[in-house]
């Protein structure tokens, strides 16, 4: 009998029916909803919590004997001790990059948000205010003519970059791997990471939180920008230093911001909750969580599941 342990908060019968979609023979569904080592103690397949509130640590998978893989349900898996899974030789799998589409819009829609002050603007008129010359004074832009900075030119970064053609956007970007496909295809330029920084107007994250991209934004980098740029994260908040951020805000640093990601979240206590009345806008991790997306990543989730079950090559390994 296979065994199949959840930790997403998904209900069992959901979680029966989908596997059952794709693979025939006998398997029992266990869903936990807390930190458990001896659940999984028997488990063929373990599903990862897309909440990312249920670690996979490294003694979690000691406990694992006859394991043959661990599927999370979303394109980020930091929750998962990605090291200890390939020093004992555990198939660790995400959904690769199913819901790019989705983040490369909501990314997009922030830019332009930013750009044009679109909250302070709703505000204002439900407030019963009529704003128009103060508006002009505080300064609303076309995104027609600015350079966008994309960081990480992973499936997101390629998506925002086609979503762009056509808006008379200069794109430039920076990525540990030139991606030449993209400069020739779509015209976007390679810059080191200082110089992405020094030129964008409006600057877009999409990288993996790894050791080496923790932090990577600070202070540093942060005042660097121009004074009329806008950041834009939508990859991992610990890839940005969240204090350097709101100092920038404040201080006047850079003109706006737009974060879909937080190092806690939710980010209750965050001092990113007292920038309401700046050009600031928040979003509750949501960018890649469309009813599209959802689906493409139940479907490719379940199907590599299927895939492992059946003896076949599971897709989007991450642990090598």
């Amino acid at each position: 009998m296979v065994k199949i342990v959840c930790f997403s908060p998904i209900p069992e019968p959901v979680v029966s029916a989908l596997v059952s979609s794709v693979y025939s023979g006998d398997f029992e569904v266990k869903v936990v909803s807390e930190y458990d080592e001896e659940a999984v103690a028997d488990a063929d397949i373990v599903i990862g919590d897309y909440t990312f509130r249920i670690p996979i640590t490294e003694n979690m998978m000691r406990k694992m004997r006859k394991i043959k893989l661990i599927q999370q349900p979303s394109t980020g898996y930091n929750h998962i001790d990605i090291e200890a899974a390939r020093k004992l030789g555990i198939k660790v799998a995400n959904v690769g990059g199913v819901n790019a589409l989705s983040v490369a819009e909501h990314t997009i829609m922030l830019a332009l948000a930013l750009m044009k002050r679109l909250i302070y603007a709703n505000e204002s008129v439900f407030a019963g205010r009529w704003e128009q010359d103060e508006m002009a004074n505080m300064g609303v832009y076309e995104l027609y003519g600015k350079t966008w900075a994309i960081l990480g030119m992973g499936a997101q970064g390629r998506e925002v970059t086609k979503r762009l053609q056509g808006w008379g956007v200069k794109v430039i970007y920076y990525d540990i791997k030139r991606a030449e496909d993209i400069e020739r295809t779509y015209g976007a330029e390679f810059r080191e990471f200082e110089d992405l920084f020094r030129e964008a107007d409006i600057l877009s994250i999409h990288l993996p939180l790894t050791e080496k991209t923790r932090g990577l934004i600070g202070e540093k980098e942060l005042r660097s920008m121009k004074n009329s740029a806008v950041l834009i994260n939508v990859a991992r908040g610990e890839i940005v230093d969240e204090k350097a951020l709101v100092r920038a805000i404040r201080e006047g640093w850079i003109a706006g911001a737009a974060l879909d990601v937080f190092s806690k979240e939710p980010p209750a206590g965050s001092e990113l909750l007292a920038l309401k009345g700046y050009n600031v806008i928040l979003t509750p991790h949501i960018a890649g969580a469309t009813s599209e997306a959802r689906i493409r990543i139940i479907r490719e989730a379940i199907e590599n599941i299927g895939r492992a079950l059946r003896g076949e090559e599971i897709k989007y390994v991450v642990s090598g």
